[in-house]
C-alpha cells in the first residue's frame, strides 16, 4: 500500500469519529448546519492537536505516561487524516460541479 493511503480501517474509524462530532453537537450532519459541524469538527481537530502536544511536553519532562502520548498522538493524526481526506472530497466536489455542463 502506498505510503500515506487511507486504509479501510482507518476511514471507519475516520466515519465514526465524524459521526461523534456531528452528534456532539445535538445536530444531525443531515439535517444540521454544516458550518456549525464543520467548525465543531476543526475545532475538535485543533483541541485533540493540542492534547497531544501537552502530553508529549509531559513525557520530555518526565511527568508524563507513554502510553498517554502514543495514545494522544494517534488520535490527533487521526484526525487530521479524517479533515484531509473530507476537504480533498470538498475540493474534488468543487471542481466536478465546475467541469458540468450547463
Amino acid at each position: 500500500m502506498a505510503a500515506g493511503a487511507i486504509t479501510p480501517t482507518a476511514a471507519l474509524q475516520a466515519y465514526r469519529a465524524m459521526q461523534q462530532v456531528g452528534g456532539a453537537s445535538g445536530t444531525s450532519p443531515s439535517t444540521g448546519n454544516f458550518g456549525a459541524m464543520l467548525t465543531n469538527a476543526l475545532q475538535s481537530v485543533a483541541d485533540q492537536s493540542a492534547q497531544a502536544e501537552t502530553q508529549a511536553k509531559s513525557a520530555i519532562n518526565g511527568q508524563g505516561n507513554l502510553l498517554d502520548v502514543v495514545t494522544a498522538v494517534s488520535r490527533a493524526e487521526l484526525s487530521l487524516q479524517t479533515t484531509i481526506a473530507v476537504r480533498d472530497k470538498v475540493v474534488q466536489a468543487y471542481q466536478d460541479i465546475m467541469h458540468m455542463a450547463i
